[in-house]
């Protein structure tokens, strides 16, 4: 039997803001064994993670559909493999709910944001701060486990070869994509940026469809790196910018170097967590500031704000 379970299947970015806890939990139980139920998607960056002892990788994209439920059936049957004495609902639906009581661990523990009757489940309900940052939620569930919040926050991810095409250090990694509506750069954009960068290399990465006519200094990876890959990507990078998605949360947690775009979503909620990194919004730069009182009015980035986005990097470079 486990000692601990975190259930935590996604998303990309929920996954990067769990892994303090599991480290908090390693650092003050160095002796316990503890798991982690994950979608297969992101599975690669928990390998060789040395807080994690096992894993139950939960296929998420063969259970969709009408014949998704008897599908799973064999699946959550052997979740009691996983069983723990404490098992840790940090995804708050039914489905990862279900998922801890197929798990038959002893006690079953969640926050007060969960939903879906996830909490009818739960043994115990951690009172969360719903507005405060996706990490400061997760880490309250430490209270009802008797575990101080550590000083310093671990995000330890894995460590592969960089892609193949990666130019010479130093290069800009560009993170243009989202599947958020209005996240993501328009080609304009992301070639203007491209453009004030000369000559320094640029890195373009993601999943989405890259412009065209991009300038000599762009390396297109699009659609060409493993999540392993990427991960390395961002972390050999002398600078990030990356529009709010689960890349910008790699980065965060890698490379102090970062520059986060933001249209609609708030920065205090679901950007960096790192007050090193730089925020773009409202066609303004400033330091991340999860205590910010007021946030500008949602904008897409424009050519001239992408434009300020390259010239502010080169000048954090130059430093």
């Amino acid at each position: 039997m486990l000692d601990y379970l975190i259930i935590k299947p996604g998303s990309l970015g929920d996954v990067i803001h769990s892994l303090p806890v599991a480290a908090a939990i390693k650092r003050a139980h160095p002796d316990s064994t503890l798991g982690w139920i994950v979608d297969d998607r992101w599975a690669p960056l928990l390998e060789s993670n040395p807080h994690i002892d096992r894993t139950a990788v939960f296929p998420r994209t063969r259970f969709r559909g009408l014949l998704g439920g008897p599908k799973s059936l064999p699946w959550l049957l052997g979740l009691n493999a996983m069983q723990a004495h404490e098992c840790l609902d940090l995804q708050g639906l039914l489905r990862s709910a279900i998922m801890a009581k197929m798990s038959r661990s002893q006690k079953v523990r969640g926050l007060s944001d969960a939903r879906e009757g996830a909490p009818l489940f739960y043994n115990s309900t951690t009172k969360i701060n719903a507005r405060a940052h996706a990490v400061d939620r997760y880490l309250a569930i430490l209270n009802t486990l008797g575990i101080s919040r550590p000083e310093n926050l671990e995000f330890p991810l894995p460590d592969s070869p960089l892609p193949v095409g990666t130019p010479a250090s130093p290069f800009i990694v560009l993170h243009p994509y989202s599947r958020g509506e209005g996240k993501s750069l328009s080609s304009e954009a992301i070639r203007a940026f491209c453009e004030v960068c000369l000559p320094v290399s640029v890195v373009l990465a993601g999943v989405g469809t890259s412009p065209e006519n991009l300038p000599a200094n762009v390396t297109d990876l699009t659609g060409k790196t493993s999540l392993a890959e990427m991960v390395s990507l961002l972390r050999k990078a002398a600078f990030v910018v990356s529009v709010d998605s689960g890349p910008m949360h790699i980065a965060a947690a890698v490379n102090p170097n970062l520059l986060s775009v933001h249209t609609w979503s708030d920065p205090r909620h679901v950007g960096p967590y790192s007050p090193e990194a730089w925020i773009w919004q409202g066609g303004t730069i400033r330091h991340q500031d999860l205590e910010a009182k007021e946030m500008p009015a949602a904008k897409s980035p424009s050519v001239k704000d992408a434009t300020e986005m390259a010239k502010h990097v080169l000048s954090c470079l130059k430093a």
